[in-house]
């Protein structure tokens, strides 16, 4: 039996960052904790893109088991920046199966 629980409480959830970045940098969304959790993987992806300064970027690496992040993510920014100066772009699958997806923030 997996120790492993599904009933996660989001409040838990280590944040990916705790700090506004004045610089490029890469949010790990490719933790355990995002495996199962897509709404936990779009939520602290959207704070990546809140705790990034205007002119640089942050790359969200997704984890693998959420598949290719046009089918979920893309969605995710749209609703929350759709005229905003965000703009995305995909960049590479990783060797491991997670995606990359660098957000720039004008």
């Amino acid at each position: 039996m997996s120790s492993h629980s599904h009933d996660h409480d989001h409040g838990e959830a280590e944040p990916v960052t705790d700090r506004t970045h004045d610089n490029s940098w890469s949010a790990n969304l490719e933790k355990p904790q995002y495996e199962d959790d897509r709404s936990l993987l779009e939520r602290h992806a959207v704070e990546a893109v809140e705790r990034t300064t205007g002119g640089h970027h942050v790359n969200l690496v997704t984890h693998a088991a959420q598949g290719h992040p046009e089918d979920y993510l893309y969605d995710a920014l749209e609703s929350n920046y759709g005229d905003d100066d965000v703009e995305w772009e995909y960049v590479e699958q990783c060797g491991c199966g997670g995606h990359v997806v660098r957000v720039h923030v004008n």
